[in-house]
């Protein structure tokens, strides 16, 4: 177990993390969101031990972070951390001796990580031949090479095509299975909502809503529907001018729309059926991680104004 228990940080005088606390569990993947500069990689630095919290705790499986913990742990930064002239091989060695490998073992495991990132014919290139994406590989591997029980990974998907976007995305969720705590930061709400099992959502340093992904989505209720019909959609227009609905796509007769207070799915679902040539679908469902995104930052935003 992770436990991150009132956690606040400030760097010269100002307020970066505020009295944050969640727990993150093995064998399920957690994804840290929020706007820029909300304290996400702050929080990310006190868990990996890089910085201190100036107050609260963080500790895994009951001891605080530290030195005797890095073992454990496998970070995979935002930001590259590779030495541009050293070969990719003896990079990932280096970092699994530090984390307690022998030599032997560390070899087979960066070897290993490589052939399963497709990333085997580059461990003798250097950094500085390799595109962005097959950096972001090697970090990947660096991350994993002595099999940390906590991963730590940063917007990992930057620069990544979306083939080795899906091979990261099996490597995550074998982790998962393997019973690591994967915690998992991006702006990408799409691949959070495909990857997560819970999410902590953060502003202004504050943790706003965390939680089971389905159990946060239920809190938001059903209250977004998608159409798919035939004619102009002026009816979407006329709703729209009412008040009744917020059109949040509408494009080759396909829609999908939030209902507003004061309004019903079933009158919706009359006005479709009146203002279209003919409805083909017509299906309520929980809203988009992006959706709940955009209200809950908003909100947050307007209170801290």
């Amino acid at each position: 177990m992770l436990e991150v228990e009132q956690v606040t940080k400030r760097y010269d005088g100002k307020l970066a993390v505020d009295a944050a606390s969640f727990n993150a569990r093995p064998g399920r993947i957690m994804g840290l969101l929020g706007p820029n500069g909300a304290g996400k990689t702050s929080i990310l630095r006190m868990v990996n031990d890089i910085t201190k919290p100036d107050s609260g705790a963080v500790r895994l499986d009951g001891r605080t972070v530290g030195r005797a913990t890095q073992a454990a742990i496998g970070y995979m930064p935002e930001e590259r951390g590779l030495y541009k002239n050293v070969k990719v091989i003896d990079q990932l060695i280096y970092l699994a001796r530090l984390k307690g490998l022998s030599r032997d073992a560390a070899r087979q495991s960066a070897k290993g990580w490589l052939e399963t990132l497709d990333a085997g014919d580059w461990r003798d290139r250097r950094p500085r031949e390799l595109s962005r994406g097959m950096q972001q590989k090697v970090q990947f591997a660096l991350a994993l090479v002595h099999s940390p029980r906590l991963l730590i990974l940063d917007e990992p998907f930057s620069g990544l095509d979306p083939i080795n976007s899906a091979l990261m995305e099996q490597v995550i969720r074998q982790r998962k299975a393997d019973g690591a705590i994967v915690i998992f930061a991006s702006h990408r709400m799409e691949q959070v909502e495909g990857l997560c099992d819970e999410i902590c959502l953060i502003a202004n340093g504050r943790i706003v809503l965390d939680g089971e992904l389905d159990s946060v989505k239920r809190r938001f209720g059903r209250d977004t529907v998608s159409l798919e019909f035939e004619g102009d959609g002026g009816f979407l227009d006329r709703l729209a001018d009412a008040g009744h609905v917020e059109v949040l796509r509408n494009a080759d007769g396909r829609a999908e729309l939030r209902i507003q207070d004061g309004y019903s799915a079933s009158r919706l679902l009359d006005a479709a059926r009146a203002g279209s040539d003919a409805l083909h679908q017509y299906a309520a469902t929980y809203p988009t991680l992006r959706e709940i995104f955009i209200r809950v930052v908003g909100d947050a935003g307007t209170e801290g104004s």
